[in-house]
């Protein structure tokens, strides 16, 4: 029931979904009078979803904390609760980015060594494509903070992407050692001296985030979700003065139509849609958000990355990593000075 056009483009989306992987079932939580008759439409679907009716929903302005008082039987706490009580594998939603935080990080609670949950998306660059996170969950961090988010990414960069030894960046205002403030410097530090088999590249600026510098960057949720509107707005800057360009004369026309094909690549290329589902990566159990104005197209593709985790054993090895982070960590320091 969340999101800008729901629930009409989430049972499209699942539709669209279904065709792409056809062997996952769906659990559908909204009211039945109105999602009933969306699903009467398409036959297809009728044995891989169930619809359980709840006339409750978050609404897009709701407060997180409001929700976790009052919204226990809304669509949004109830499709996380499955999640905890095994029913589910995991949960897809287009609705409040922050009630659905709150709610998941409640009811699925962090992993163990894992302080605050992070969202991580995907940026398209120019070698191919770099887990960002965080991406607005935590707007103040710490150093802990930033070197956890470092090793969930990573583990995420070589389980879903396929990366065997997948480099990490902390975003700074500069690519020096001696810039940034306390938190990216210890973090730096930390991951420099870390004993698991992490490739950390150092300190990037911006501009190294479209050009793949590495394949995954760490920041706080303030930066990232700066990071992540500003791109997305200078996309939809280029297209529309592109788009007045071609429209300026019969010859700017012309060439749009011998340059189409090339122009039709980009597009599909730089298209949010196919990048659509942010991932809140270090919860007990797998939580995606989908841009809640997205289309069928964009949710279908959230429901991919959901998948993509589940089938990857996400959680589990991002608790093995932490496990061994933690564990190569005391043996660090309680090991014996030698003199000499």
């Amino acid at each position: 029931m969340g999101g800008d056009h729901a629930p009409g483009i989430v049972i499209d989306g699942v539709r669209l979904a279904h065709t792409r992987l056809p062997h996952v079932h769906y659990l559908l939580f909204g009211d039945e009078a109105r999602v009933g008759p969306l699903l009467d439409r398409y036959p297809e679907l009728r044995g891989v979803c169930t619809l359980r009716h709840t006339d409750e929903a978050v609404s897009n302005d709701a407060k997180p904390s409001q929700v976790l008082r009052t919204g226990r039987r809304s669509s949004m706490w109830l499709a996380v609760d499955a999640v905890a009580k095994g029913e589910a594998a995991g949960v897809v939603s287009a609705g409040n980015t922050g009630a659905l935080m709150a709610v998941s990080k409640f009811v699925l609670r962090t992993l163990p060594g894992i302080d605050r949950p992070a969202i991580a998306g995907m940026f398209p660059t120019t070698r191919g494509e770099t887990v960002v996170l965080d991406l607005g969950a935590n707007v103040d961090c710490d150093s802990t903070n930033l070197v956890q988010f470092a090793i969930m990414g990573e583990v995420f960069a070589r389980a879903v992407l396929g990366l065997e030894q997948p480099t990490i960046g902390i975003l700074n205002i500069g690519s020096e050692d001696l810039k940034g403030n306390d938190a990216v410097k210890t973090a730096a530090i930390t991951l420099r001296e870390s004993p698991l088999p992490i490739r950390f590249h150092g300190f990037i600026e911006g501009n190294d985030i479209g050009a793949g510098t590495v394949d995954v960057v760490v920041t706080d949720g303030f930066t990232g979700n700066v990071a992540l509107k500003t791109a997305e707005g200078t996309i939809k800057f280029y297209s529309t003065f592109l788009k007045e360009g071609f429209r300026h004369s019969w010859m700017a026309r012309l060439g749009y139509l011998l340059a189409r094909p090339a122009l039709n690549k980009v597009k599909i290329r730089t298209d949010p849609r196919r990048y659509n589902g942010a991932m809140f990566l270090g919860l007990n159990g797998i939580a995606v958000k989908s841009h809640g104005g997205t289309d069928a197209f964009g949710f279908a593709n959230a429901v991919g990355v959901a998948v993509d985790l589940v089938a990857h054993g996400y959680s589990e090895r991002i608790r093995k990593e932490l496990e061994r982070f933690t564990l190569a960590d005391r043996e660090s320091t309680t090991c014996p000075a030698i003199g000499g």
